[in-house]
């Protein structure tokens, strides 16, 4: 637990609070909200209470951090649910990290531009969803909650989205625990740097929630790897495109329908 920073909520306890906390001086009632900063100080706006220099002081009657309060905090709610969030996806990566170390860093398929990264993960049906980027797949995963109907390993379950039905494969590792995982692309050698799969994993969780990508009928697992020709820039009519031409990011919409969109 951090020292003490302010009187009389939380026994002044800064790591109890958001980010978003609005607090407010006991001595004027002179608010700090963390959206605004606070001119005076040229503390810009988005400067959490806890981050304020430690001789900030109250704009109004110049009263130490000490003397606030805890006036409303909107993101005290949520912070539960994205620290444990935030425990699970590092447990995610430091479990792939361990893999690659162990198992497959000499593996002609590893692709050693990229580097294993959670990307994009957010709260969803009381678990948790996002891309895990690693340097020899990409992969929707869904961290499921306590509870949740757990089948054996690489046995098959259908989640629908917005975007479609998407098949995944039930697994449990030491750190993660049980996950499902549904297929993007595998192996990753397409892809030219990391910053390149993370944008393609961005891109999948954005389209993953457009009901506008759903086809005529539903297909299992949409999403999965994309050939090679379905990644390589289009040649120019009646020109072979160069054997050493850098992949092309698929579009979103080819993306999250497996490149079968027409």
């Amino acid at each position: 637990m951090s020292a003490p920073g302010f009187e009389g909520s939380y026994l002044g306890a800064t790591d109890k609070i958001s980010p978003l906390a609005i607090m407010e001086c006991k001595i004027c009632w002179t608010p700090y909200d963390p959206a605004e900063g606070d001119d005076t100080r040229q503390v810009l706006p988005g400067t959490a209470f806890a981050d304020l220099p430690g001789d900030w002081s109250c704009p109004g009657c110049s009263a130490p951090k000490a003397q606030f309060l805890v006036r409303e905090d909107p993101g005290a709610a949520s912070a539960p649910v994205m620290a444990e969030m935030e425990r699970r996806t590092r447990a995610l990566t430091a479990d792939f990290t361990e893999v690659f170390n162990g198992k497959m860093r000499d593996v002609p398929m590893v692709n050693h531009a990229l580097q294993v990264q959670a990307v994009g993960f957010q709260p969803h049906e009381g678990g948790f969803l996002g891309v895990l980027v690693a340097p020899w797949f990409m992969n929707l995963v869904f961290l499921p909650p306590e509870g949740y109907p757990l089948l054996a390993a690489t046995a098959k379950e259908v989640i629908r989205f917005p975007s479609g039905d998407y098949e995944f494969l039930h697994n449990s590792r030491e750190l993660t625990g049980p996950y499902l995982a549904c297929s993007l692309f595998s192996p990753m050698g397409d892809f030219t740097s990391q910053l390149q799969a993370v944008d393609v994993a961005r891109a999948v969780m954005a389209e993953l929630f457009e009901p506008d990508n759903r086809a005529e009928t539903d297909r299992a697992a949409d999403i999965r790897a994309l050939r090679e020709a379905e990644l390589a820039p289009p040649a120019a009519a009646g020109e072979a495109a160069p054997a050493d031409a850098p992949a092309e990011a698929p579009s979103r919409r080819r993306l999250i329908t497996g490149g079968l969109d027409g």
